[in-house]
């Protein structure tokens, strides 16, 4: 894989704005993968792709998602759901790209999704915090990867929730699901620390 080539394909496919979130997530990452252990390269690739086709229509989005059979349940959810499982698709048919748990980070880092590994940990929480990203509570979700990521992401679910409630939006089940999942390993891990 160039990384060279492979960064200006995903430039391409999105607007200065996006492109500058992404990079940010790309370093977020990055520096995640770091901190906790994680795999540095797929940590910057992950990030790289997580947003590929973020940018295209929804009628593109959609016509992948029924002609590739992709999760139908997705139609009946929030649009912005979309390129994620749409993206992990495309950049394995267009670049090549077969690495799993990559591919799953890109899928799951909207919605999160129970069991998550490292990887998914790592994008999805660099895509809520990057530099770039400013909304109430971010400051907090940032403070808190500072020392765990399992904890930083339930602050971040519970941001995304709140905020799809306000607003009387539908919330994707594997939100609920990943968040819930997070707080039982954070719960048994205490419970493991204190005997």
């Amino acid at each position: 894989m160039n990384r060279e080539k492979l960064t200006e394909a995903t430039r391409s496919q999105m607007p200065e704005r996006r492109w500058r979130h992404v990079q940010g997530v790309v370093d977020t990452a990055v520096e995640l993968a770091e901190r906790f252990g994680g795999d540095r390269d797929k940590a910057w690739l992950a990030a790289l792709l997580h947003d590929y086709t973020k940018a295209w229509p929804t009628d593109r989005m959609e016509k992948i998602i029924r002609e590739q059979r992709l999760p139908a349940e997705l139609l009946d959810h929030d649009k912005e759901l979309w390129h994620a499982h749409v993206g992990a698709w495309v950049v394995r048919q267009e670049h090549g790209i077969d690495d799993e748990e990559v591919l799953d980070a890109i899928r799951y880092h909207t919605s999160g999704r129970e069991n998550m590994t490292l990887l998914d940990k790592i994008v999805c929480l660099a895509d809520y915090m990057e530099p770039g990203r400013d909304f109430p509570g971010v400051d907090r979700i940032r403070e808190l990867a500072a020392r765990s990521l399992e904890e930083a992401l339930v602050a971040g679910f519970d941001s995304t929730i709140r905020l799809l409630t306000e607003r009387r939006k539908v919330i994707f089940p594997l939100t609920f699901l990943a968040r819930n999942d997070l707080i039982r390993d954070l719960e048994k891990n205490q419970s493991i620390g204190t005997e």
